[in-house]
């Protein structure tokens, strides 16, 4: 009898993940930081290029594959960008990736870590730049001079602004 009972317990399990009515913790999770990412992405997507009057959505630079999720607590996530310059010589790549910190750190509603990176092979000298982007003293040096924290004012503000 306790073999029947399993058995029909499994089967019944399984019809409900096959037909969506049930998922198992993995898939919630998934789908959780599926969802986080998604957010991530339409909080960067309309970032504007520091040289173009497109947004970095518009030119590839971000897309929503380039944007990771992982959970690392009770409500904290890590984030992970990778975003591709326009050209291997891009010299306002570190600027992009200053912007992409700003307006993340400024628009998140939830506890974060946040690490952003060049996607590799898109950019001569990439892991300089990642080091750069992801060094939390340089950025808040960077911001501190008022030139560059005008440029990357009029490239996070939002069209509505």
């Amino acid at each position: 009898m306790e073999i029947a009972f399993s058995l029909v317990s499994l089967t019944v399990t399984k019809i409900l993940q096959f037909s969506g009515l049930a998922y198992n913790r993995n898939d919630l999770k998934t789908k959780k930081m599926e969802e986080k990412a998604l957010e991530v992405y339409d909080v960067i997507r309309s970032i504007r290029d520091p040289e173009k009057p497109n947004t970095l959505e518009e030119l590839e630079v971000v897309t929503e594959k380039c944007v990771e999720v992982q959970e690392l607590g009770e409500d904290e996530y890590l984030i992970i960008i990778k975003f591709s310059p326009t050209v291997p010589h891009c010299s306002l790549a570190t600027l992009i990736g200053l912007c992409l910190q700003v307006k993340l750190q400024r628009c998140l509603p939830f506890k974060h870590k946040l690490e952003i990176y060049i996607s590799e092979g898109t950019h001569s000298t990439e892991e300089d730049i990642n080091k750069q982007i992801n060094d939390k003293e340089r950025v808040a040096a960077a911001m501190e001079n008022p030139n560059l924290r005008e440029i990357v004012e009029q490239c996070v503000i939002e069209p509505d602004d």
